[in-house]
């Protein structure tokens, strides 16, 4: 908390869904299902940002969204939201930022979207991460949506030797030795029109991903 006589630049203030309106000039597209399947398996973690000047939503358009189509669906209100007296959902947003005029607004606005992504990733970290998550937690695991191609393109920019389950592992040999014939050449499990098609094999510990699932 500020100290006595100071006020916060920026502080998180819950408000009805319904007084939360978007910006009309927003170009970003969303996966909402997607977006709604994080909220019901994780909470909602992520605050939409308000401009103070116009009284618009700034960032987390897809939020929005998301939360009123859950709304619509009749599902129950998601862990990080409060209750209203009249039942209505109030969602936490950060408030204290407001801009200069709409191109300010506006370049803001794509500047947030694009910021995420922008540093692409660290692929081996990544992929320790992801199997871990793999092996241990399916439901966390299909949670984050990850593509069959997207999953493969990881696998073969890693070193196979540097994963928690890699060749020295334990749990290595059996694993390989469980999957068979649809551990390939390559390290990666056949992609055929089989039962299981579509999945991913891990080149250090033979698991067998399925993206997305």
């Amino acid at each position: 908390m500020p100290g006595p006589g100071l006020t916060a630049p920026r502080y998180i203030s819950y408000i009805p869904l319904t007084d939360l309106p978007p910006d009309p000039a927003n170009p970003k597209k969303h996966e909402i299902e997607r977006i709604i399947a994080s909220i019901k398996d994780h909470g909602f973690i992520d605050t939409p940002v308000v401009d103070e000047r116009t009284s618009l939503v700034i960032a987390g358009h897809g939020r929005r969204e998301a939360l009123i189509e859950m709304q619509v669906r009749g599902e129950p209100i998601p862990d990080g939201l409060l209750l209203d007296d009249d039942g209505g959902w109030l969602v936490p947003v950060t408030r204290g930022w407001a801009s200069i005029n709409d191109r300010q607004a506006h370049a803001v606005l794509i500047l947030l979207n694009r910021l995420g992504a922008a540093g692409g990733w660290d692929s081996q970290a990544l992929a320790e991460i992801l199997e871990d998550l793999a092996t241990s937690d399916a439901d966390l695991f299909d949670s984050l949506c990850i593509s069959d191609d997207e999953m493969e393109e990881l696998l073969r920019e890693v070193d196979p030797e540097g994963l928690p389950q890699g060749p020295d592992g334990t749990d290595a040999p059996e694993k390989q030795e469980h999957f068979g014939d649809d551990f390939a050449d390559d390290g990666y499990a056949d992609s055929g029109d089989n039962e299981r098609s579509g999945t991913v094999c891990c080149p250090a510990c033979g698991h067998l991903f399925s993206p997305g699932r």
